[in-house]
């Protein structure tokens, strides 16, 4: 498994991550065992640097319980969700680290940004957390450039977590140029796009009550099936390589030396081993060309 540095002088941690949302039940219900079973599959295949949050349902009690006996093999990462003033980032880490069934966490981040909370503060209480030895690194997580330049004027942190995909560019413009800078690592998160990058859905494909994209627009209408004819475009390209198209688009995160980590969700150990071939290999220049012109089409 490649590595990479997180931040000017972090840890190298692997090009690849688990994304634990979806073993918390927010993407269809996972029963514990085969949770359990997904997080050593990953550690198992090199992926040790673990994501999970506070907002992710049961995903830190999980991990908790997979993590008995081999919490030193991993980097993990978890983060405060939504409430951010100096008592709530303080209730949230103790709560995690129970849930974690761990005395201190590797990267502990802001989940969003959230006006309410004046960011100085919040980033205060991060970095006392870091200094009293609750987290060794501290980061934020779906921060704009002002806002990263915001928190920094408090507390230096290692890291941010955008949205990137192959279908989700925005961070392009400013927000990679920018962490790239300032020697920001990016852990990005969404990859796959909430499953349309995988190849595996049709445009009838009905999405069960408990999966949050049977509520998301995305995943209906015009919109839904103009992103299916694209995938499909992607996974020839793909198929070429002898690539499945999720690990094209893995490795298509990983073309930019400032992507530090892709976080992968998975809900079974299969999955796990698939992910592990979106690492290892280049595209040509011809390849990231033809990938270019299937993402510019309209219709």
């Amino acid at each position: 498994m490649e590595k990479r540095q997180l931040g000017n002088n972090g840890d190298f941690v692997p090009v690849i991550g688990f994304g634990a949302w979806p073993i918390g039940g927010g993407m269809g219900d996972v029963d514990e065992r085969t949770a359990i079973s997904t997080v050593h599959a990953a550690i198992d295949n090199g992926i040790t640097l673990i994501d999970t949050a506070q907002a992710y349902r049961t995903s830190e009690a999980v991990i908790g319980k997979a993590l008995k006996g081999r919490r030193n093999e991993v980097f993990l990462a978890t983060k405060v969700s939504g409430h951010y003033s100096r008592d709530a980032i303080r209730s949230a880490i103790e709560n995690s680290l129970r849930q974690l069934q761990t005395d201190c966490v590797d990267l502990y981040q802001i989940h969003g940004w959230n006006p309410e909370y004046p960011i100085d503060e919040s980033m205060q209480t991060m970095e006392r957390l870091r200094e009293e030895g609750k987290t060794r690194y501290i980061g934020v997580s779906n921060f704009a450039v002002d806002q990263m330049k915001l928190a920094a004027q408090t507390a230096p942190f290692h890291s941010l977590q955008p949205h990137y995909n192959l279908l989700d560019r925005e961070i392009e413009a400013e927000i990679l140029p920018y962490c790239e800078s300032q020697q920001i690592g990016i852990l990005a998160h969404s990859p796959l796009a909430k499953g349309l990058l995988t190849g595996k859905y049709t445009p009838d494909y009905q999405f069960p009550e408990d999966d949050e994209r049977s509520r998301m627009p995305r995943f209906q209408g015009e919109g839904y099936q103009r992103n299916l004819a694209k995938t499909e475009k992607l996974k020839a390209i793909a198929q070429r390589r002898n690539l499945t198209l999720i690990q094209l688009a893995i490795g298509w995160l990983l073309r930019l030396q400032a992507v530090t980590c892709v976080l992968v969700g998975a809900k079974n150990p299969e999955q796990v081993a698939e992910h592990i071939g979106g690492q290892g290999w280049q595209f040509t220049d011809a390849e990231l060309q033809e990938i270019e012109n299937v993402l510019a089409e309209t219709s």
